[in-house]
């Protein structure tokens, strides 16, 4: 499993954001404008499980620019993208707690070029 040194927490896997674009007019295409699979190599690479792709679709920006998540959107090829990722993630846990000791408390040990610190 893949776990920065420096952090040591788990990653339950990849999820490649902006996949591909499917027009509305033609649901059927998928024009991966910002390459394709690249998120899947990845998680080979690092042996990590892939849980799924999102694609890039106007609703999700619009959902989010409302305050309503754009998983709930029902009917749409959204739909199955966020249920498929979803389905994938909650695998990964029952698997990562199954398998793996539970996860130790973060401490943070420096808040050094942390911006969100005020300082006295």
């Amino acid at each position: 499993m893949f776990q920065q040194d420096s952090i040591n927490v788990p990653v339950l896997g990849i999820v490649e954001n902006m996949a591909y674009f499917t027009p509305a007019e033609l649901p059927d295409n998928k024009y991966y404008i910002f390459g394709k699979e690249g998120a899947k190599y990845l998680s080979d690479d690092l042996d990590v499980p892939f849980l799924g792709e999102i694609p890039l679709v106007q609703s999700i920006r619009e959902a989010g620019d409302v305050g309503r998540p754009a998983a709930l959107q029902t009917a749409t090829p959204i739909e199955a993208a966020f249920e498929e990722l979803t389905k994938n993630v909650v695998q990964q846990v029952v698997d990562r707690n199954e398998n793996i000791p539970p996860t130790e408390a973060i401490k943070i040990t420096t808040m050094a070029g942390c911006s969100a610190v005020k300082k006295k």
